[in-house]
């Protein structure tokens, strides 16, 4: 699937991933490849990225998630 990491100064992350970490407001979840539609609330933490090649992680301050249809878009 496809994730965007946005901040308000730069893009932190584009590309194809396959699995998604994030610091829900009511706690950590994950997104997977096919999840249904969401939009979500983002606390202060780590957003954890798995991709092929390996693993990477983004600390976030909060934002906004939204998934539809295998894209991914954090706004943090």
């Amino acid at each position: 699937m496809q994730l965007d990491i946005i901040t308000a100064d730069q893009t932190l992350f584009s590309g194809e991933v396959n699995a998604i970490t994030l610091p829900g407001s009511n706690g950590q979840f994950q997104v997977l490849n096919n999840h249904a539609a969401l939009i979500s609330s983002l606390e202060k933490g780590k957003v954890i990225v798995k991709t092929k090649t390996g693993k990477q992680e983004f600390e976030v301050k909060g934002g906004i998630v939204e998934v539809l249809q295998n894209k991914v878009m954090v706004l943090a």
